[in-house]
């Protein structure tokens, strides 16, 4: 005889089940909660929760109902007030509709149904359905991350990895199976002795009842459950290759760009960075800012300096082909930009951004983005990544935030997994 004692861990999570029911039947409303949240608040404090509301009308639970069905007669009393035309007039007074909501004219009511999402549930509602686009390429085999993977079920193991389920379904097959022939006896034995019993065999009968009571007793003593009932969730590791990637963050800092455009593509690079942070963890960040001449800095520097000057954008194009040669090999790793600009810089400066783009990065890098900001029309330096983009439609993307209100749509089409293919 064995007895199932279930020493698995629910301490202060007793309604995680429950709870992720609840978050999947309201993901639409949670994800437009999400997304509103992203254009009122700031990148920099993203990776808290939210408080979500959602309308009472739609959190009432489905009810299956059965009308009246076949052929009924009532019978109604009749009135002396009304007759047939009568029109009736309004009830005074509110509150006695027959809709879902719970107004009255007393001024009360039923607010919505307020929740909270946690950190880790804000971030998956943030990011959901978004990638690093082709990230294919190249994997280290010396450095390996291992996945577990579930591997059927074993006779032994943790009481943590003990299936229920599956050890009950044992133990009710092996019952089946060794009481069949013993049921099959007993039915047998019964019709023997109803035929014993209507001959009025008195020693038959006596013989028969204590053959059925041995048998009842032989099927009573089946244990319910045994050692080799149990059954135990295996899960064994499986090596995964680790893909290496470097995102290089490359911002304008000239004199041309103001404050406000300045704090919009430094909301993009945080948004960026908080989703690479989150997806990915064999990645590598560098910062390059830039106006006359281009510096890698460091995270703070980048967000925060307030060094300025004029435009050159191809130096840092150059600055950035420079480290990926001597740092960045393409044979290991995946290399994706992401470059952010007013647009505005020296004419004969923007042919040459193109060529840079078209000769020296754009064939090692996996993935190059653009993003203008600038609420103005297009200057020289949209047309010439134009040009560069009808050559590498698959690796060489751009597009223009207006305004705080256009930074999460545009960083969804850039990073979405919808028009890229992802494969690690």
């Amino acid at each position: 005889m064995s007895y199932i004692i279930d020493r698995r861990l629910n301490g202060k999570n007793k309604s995680m089940v429950n709870r992720q029911r609840f978050l999947r039947r309201y993901r639409g409303h949670i994800k437009d909660a999400v997304q509103d949240a992203v254009n009122r608040r700031s990148i920099t404090d993203m990776d808290r929760g939210e408080q979500i509301s959602i309308p009472t009308k739609n959190t009432h639970e489905p009810r299956i109902g059965h009308g009246q069905g076949g052929r009924q007669h009532r019978v109604y009393p009749g009135n002396k007030e009304f007759n047939t035309g009568d029109e009736l007039e309004k009830p005074q007074g509110g509150g006695g509709g027959q809709g879902s909501g719970q107004a009255s004219n007393q001024g009360e009511g039923e607010e919505d149904f307020t929740f909270a999402i946690t950190r880790e549930e804000f971030l998956n509602y943030l990011f959901d359905d978004l990638a690093l686009p082709n990230m294919v390429k190249q994997s280290l085999a010396r450095t390996k991350n291992f996945k577990t993977r579930r591997a059927g079920f074993v006779s032994e193991g943790t009481p943590n990895n003990l299936s229920v389920v599956k050890s009950m379904r044992n133990a009710h097959a092996r019952r089946i199976g060794m009481g069949a022939g013993k049921r099959r006896k007993l039915k047998e034995l019964e019709a023997a002795l109803a035929d014993a019993e209507n001959r009025g065999d008195s020693g038959a009968v006596a013989t028969l009842k204590a053959d059925i009571a041995d048998l009842e007793r032989r099927l009573k003593k089946i244990p319910f459950l045994d050692d080799i009932d149990l059954r135990y969730r295996n899960q064994v590791k499986v090596p995964m290759p680790t893909s290496k990637a470097v995102m290089f963050c490359l911002m304008d800092v000239s004199g041309s760009m103001t404050q406000d455009v300045k704090d919009m593509a430094k909301r993009f690079y945080l948004l960026l960075y908080l989703f690479l942070e989150r997806n990915y963890e064999q990645i590598e960040i560098v910062f390059i800012r830039h106006h006359t001449s281009a510096k890698e800095v460091t995270e703070e520097e980048f967000f925060y300096s307030r060094e300025t000057g004029g435009t050159i954008v191809s130096s840092a194009l150059k600055l950035m082909n420079e480290i990926v040669k001597s740092r960045y090999d393409e044979n290991e790793w995946n290399i994706y930009a992401a470059q952010a600009s007013d647009g505005d810089n020296w004419d004969d400066d923007s042919p040459q951004c193109a060529e840079i783009l078209r000769n020296e990065l754009l064939p090692v890098v996996q993935y190059f983005s653009y993003i203008e900001i600038t609420p103005h029309n297009h200057q020289a330096l949209w047309e010439a990544y134009q040009q560069v983009g009808s050559e590498f439609k698959k690796s060489f993307a751009m597009a223009q935030i207006r305004g705080p209100e256009d930074i999460f749509p545009v960083f969804r089409e850039l990073f979405s997994k919808e028009q890229y293919e992802e494969a690690i």
